[in-house]
């Protein structure tokens, strides 16, 4: 690990800072803190990738948790959707977590470096909210998924399609929530957004509600094989929360087009850093 010069009280703090700036610039896209905690620790600290995974695991899960609950008293997470793919993206964590248990540091880092260039370029995507269908296919009527949200002062009702295509989809997105430690929010997007047809207001709170409960389910696992690091872990997740927070406060005031186009210039550089130190052994 490098840096460990310092003491314990130093460490912390440059790492707090850190935290602080990944919170930050993943509140602006959805896509979390996780999807730069894991760089910047293993790239700027020299962390173990599995040490930085299990602290961005307990990062996912706190930013999670502050916001779902307000979402939910909104009125825009669809509980019951939630509750169903969680099943999936569950199972899909746990394997992704005993992956990360057998797959070498190289070959974790090469794989997140690949899903960073994909979720930069899922940040720069125009996400229009788009009329929502009120009919629902057979099996998610028989589920009763189908629910309402707020839009404009009013409720509109909304149907839900391709339940079977968007639990599949949540089963990867858990895998590469239990593999990497990022929540997977992106691919659960788009099982909700694009699959099953829901309103991207909704997708995106639901996602929200959702990637705590996956990040939770590996996160035992990591506990378990010892790398879940007070050290690491503490500052990290109060360093994200801060973030978060001001990012939220931020991208009201800002234009979002440009702050994601930033990012995703960022998290770009963050992927080809971590391919080549993949490749070339250094992680």
């Amino acid at each position: 690990m490098r840096l460990m010069h310092l003491n314990i009280a130093e460490f912390g703090a440059i790492l707090f800072g850190g935290a602080v700036l990944a919170g930050f610039l993943g509140s602006l896209t959805g896509l979390g803190g996780g999807i730069v905690i894991v760089p910047l620790l293993t790239l700027g600290f020299g962390v173990d990738i599995r040490y930085a995974i299990g602290a961005s695991l307990l990062s996912v899960i706190a930013t999670s948790s502050g916001a779902a609950s307000a979402y939910v008293k909104e009125g825009y997470s669809n509980i019951r959707i939630g509750m169903f793919l969680e099943i999936a993206t569950t199972m899909g964590a746990l394997f992704g977590a005993y992956l990360g248990g057998i797959l070498s540091p190289s070959v974790i880092a090469i794989i997140f470096g690949a899903v960073l260039i994909y979720s930069a370029w899922i940040s720069t995507r125009p996400h229009p909210e788009h009329h929502p269908e009120h009919t629902s296919d057979p099996f998610a009527r028989k589920l009763k998924l189908a629910s309402e949200y707020p839009y404009h002062g009013k409720m509109v009702r909304y149907g839900v399609h391709n339940v079977p295509f968007g639990f599949g989809i949540s089963a990867v997105a858990g895998i590469m929530s239990g593999l990497l430690g990022i929540g997977g929010g992106a691919m659960k997007v788009i099982a909700m957004d694009h699959a099953m047809k829901l309103p991207f207001k909704v997708s995106t709170t639901t996602s929200n509600f959702m990637i705590g409960v996956t990040a939770a389910a590996s996160a035992g696992i990591y506990l378990s094989r010892g790398y879940l690091d007070p050290v690491l872990a503490t500052p990290v997740v109060l360093g994200v929360l801060l973030g978060s927070l001001g990012g939220v406060r931020v991208l009201g005031r800002s234009n979002p087009k440009t702050l994601r186009t930033l990012f995703a210039i960022v998290i770009f550089v963050l992927a080809l850093e971590m391919i080549y130190n993949g490749a070339t052994g250094k992680i």
